[in-house]
């Protein structure tokens, strides 16, 4: 294998490992409800699925984890129309594995509710927002759309990290550019 030296090709590989080294971090997996698992929301906390979704702000390629009791539980996608009549019937997607994984591959309005009867009336649903790749709003032309359940990874591990908020990404960013202007520098000059 010969050695290239061209400052081009250099600095073409360099943009290369930046953009692995971007696309490594910019994709999170949300526990949906953070430290609750999907359920019926308590008394004290009858909003919990409303505010957690309004903190948070999805992108492409980002995916919602949906833990709870596979033999007590499920997850349905529905569209809006059932979401708001809380309608069970004839769901765009039903998970019940117990550790659920949506992943989300469009623009868009997604809305879930528990599969199980009376669970979306005591208000265990969920309606997500998101945004086209440049932050932009969607365009109503687009509809939901997920992987199908087997086609999305299932983790044994279900007490593991859960992602920071996207608001601390700016700082995660800036690690990752040094890190690319590092890495980049370092096969510059070792190649050199």
């Amino acid at each position: 294998m010969a050695i290239v030296r061209s400052p081009k090709t250099l600095i073409f590989y360099a943009f290369q490992l930046f953009l692995l080294v971007q696309i490594q971090v910019s994709c999170y997996q949300y526990k949906v409800g953070d430290l609750d698992a999907w359920g019926i929301p308590t008394s004290a906390n009858p909003k919990v699925y409303s505010f957690w979704s309004k903190y948070h702000t999805f992108k492409i390629g980002d995916s919602l984890l949906f833990l709870y009791p596979p033999s007590q539980d499920s997850v349905i996608q529905v569209t809006e129309q059932n979401y708001n009549s809380c309608n069970l019937t004839d769901p765009i997607l039903y998970m019940n594995n117990g550790n659920s994984l949506f992943n989300i591959t469009k623009p868009g309005e997604f809305y879930f509710t528990s599969g199980v009867p009376g669970h979306c009336e005591k208000k265990q649903k969920l309606q997500i927002s998101v945004l086209l790749g440049n932050g932009s709003a969607y365009s109503p032309s687009y509809g939901p759309s997920a992987l199908p359940d087997t086609a999305a990874p299932s983790y044994a591990n279900v007490f593991g990290t859960i992602p920071l908020p996207p608001s601390s990404s700016s700082s995660r960013n800036t690690y990752s550019i040094l890190l690319s202007a590092i890495l980049a520098a370092a096969i510059s000059a070792k190649i050199m």
